[in-house]
């Protein structure tokens, strides 16, 4: 174990340094959601691909409904349907002088047509006076034939979606290092795109050590406590982009230990632990692993350190087995292993993810407290807070203790008190880094 006091950056930058992104690999567009691009993604066909109509209504010439009005309607012959889906009229035919055809949302604009008169303009080809849409889709049968009285005139391209008007072939869909969340799904499979280049989501096995650990749902005996790391955790490993597993709690043993974390070797890119990092003679994530791989693996094992931070001192981090495989050592305090997942963990997979920026955001807000705050000389502390982005203020939520889960509840921020602030006065700016 080193006996160097670390800083926070310090730490953070030996993992960064440590974590290559994921070589990237061909997925299918459901398999890819939440992954990275790898490279720029460009347009090949149009979207729309043809003009089509914004509006169920009739395809007409201009001409023909210019000056139309409820008391002087212009008079159309119906020569066809068009229905999304179709190629057009049947036959091939154009709209000619003096003709319309009916169209739904969707349908491409028959050739000659212009622009499209939404039913609610017409009488719905009932020879009556001008429809409402109801008594459109109800007197005005598909196939129906005959005239439409249209009541108001309209530009050319009304209610008409032209080809190409939202991408045109050559633009840029995508850019490399975009995330692909839902929306860049539908724009892939819009223009065709059926599989992309990403780099992978990163898996991430979360762990809890030790035999005080019951899992929720079961008995609680005297002297034992449910396991809530590993689910918190797993869950905001999840929420950082990963594909997370969570290995039920492991007992005090060393060798147990590290054979559960040999056995999840196969399935993770980076593995978390939390509990049994401070000095104590049950801390069998030191005994377990300080000096694993050195024989085996050259350049592999865990350092555990002690940082300039409060909650969050003990630490560890190495690599471990044949492929160099990441694991931070977190402690156990509920408060001390999610601060710390948050300040070293989250940018961690962040940077497997191959993005470019590993960080929460972060702002500047006036301390909104009744009196000063205190930290220890020499430490960084985060304290749980509420960030009110309108007032631009911060308010502390709980006390400084690390086992205070409800305050960690209630927090959507961290408030940054630097080594060399040991008093922060109601009012003061501060540092927040923002959770949500």
């Amino acid at each position: 174990m080193s006996s160097t006091i670390w800083s926070v950056d310090e730490h953070l930058d030996d993992i960064l340094a440590a974590v290559r992104p994921l070589e990237p690999i061909e997925l299918q567009l459901p398999d890819a959601q939440g992954c990275v691009l790898v490279e720029d993604v460009m347009v090949e066909v149009a979207l729309p691909p043809f003009d089509n109509s914004s509006m169920d209504g009739y395809a007409v010439r201009i001409s023909d409904i210019e000056g139309a009005s409820e008391e002087f309607p212009a008079v159309l012959t119906v020569i066809g349907d068009v229905a999304a889906g179709d190629g057009g009229l049947a036959d091939g035919r154009s709209v000619g002088p003096g003709e319309a055809a009916r169209i739904m949302t969707g349908a491409p604009l028959p050739a000659g047509a212009e622009a499209v008169v939404p039913v609610e303009w017409t009488d719905g080809g009932t020879g009556q006076g001008p429809a409402d849409a109801m008594r459109a889709h109800s007197e005005a049968p598909e196939g129906a034939s005959g005239e439409v009285r249209v009541h108001r005139p309209a530009e050319a391209g009304a209610h008409v979606r032209a080809r190409g008007s939202d991408v045109q072939p050559g633009d840029l869909a995508l850019r490399a290092g975009s995330v692909v969340g839902p929306p860049q799904i539908g724009l892939l499979a819009a223009i065709g795109r059926s599989t992309v280049k990403v780099r992978p989501r990163p898996r991430v096995v979360v762990l809890s050590t030790g035999s005080e650990l019951v899992q929720p749902g079961e008995e609680l005996t005297g002297g034992r406590i449910y396991d809530s790391n590993s689910f918190a955790l797993t869950a905001a490993a999840r929420d950082a982009g990963a594909i997370a597993y969570r290995v039920p709690a492991v007992a005090d043993d060393a060798e147990t230990l590290r054979a559960t974390i040999e056995d999840q070797l196969i399935r993770a890119d980076i593995v978390v632990t939390t509990g049994g990092v401070s000095v104590g003679a049950y801390d069998v994530v030191k005994e377990a692993l300080t000096s694993v791989g050195d024989e085996d693996e050259p350049g592999s094992g865990i350092d555990f350190r002690k940082l300039a931070m409060q909650p969050g001192k003990p630490q560890g981090f190495g690599t471990i087995g044949p492929d160099h495989t990441p694991l931070l050592a977190l402690p156990g305090n509920p408060v001390s292993s999610y601060v710390s997942f948050e300040l070293f963990v989250r940018p961690a997979i962040r940077a497997l993810m191959g993005l470019d920026d590993v960080h929460r955001p972060t702002a500047t807000a006036t301390l909104d407290v009744d009196k000063a705050l205190t930290s220890p000389v020499g430490k960084r502390q985060f304290l749980r807070g509420t960030y009110d982005a309108e007032a631009g203020t911060v308010t502390p939520v709980g006390g400084p203790g690390s086992h205070l889960i409800a305050a960690l509840a209630q927090a959507d921020a961290l408030i940054v008190l630097p080594e060399d602030v040991t008093s922060a006065e109601p009012g003061a700016e501060t540092q927040v880094i923002l959770l949500r």
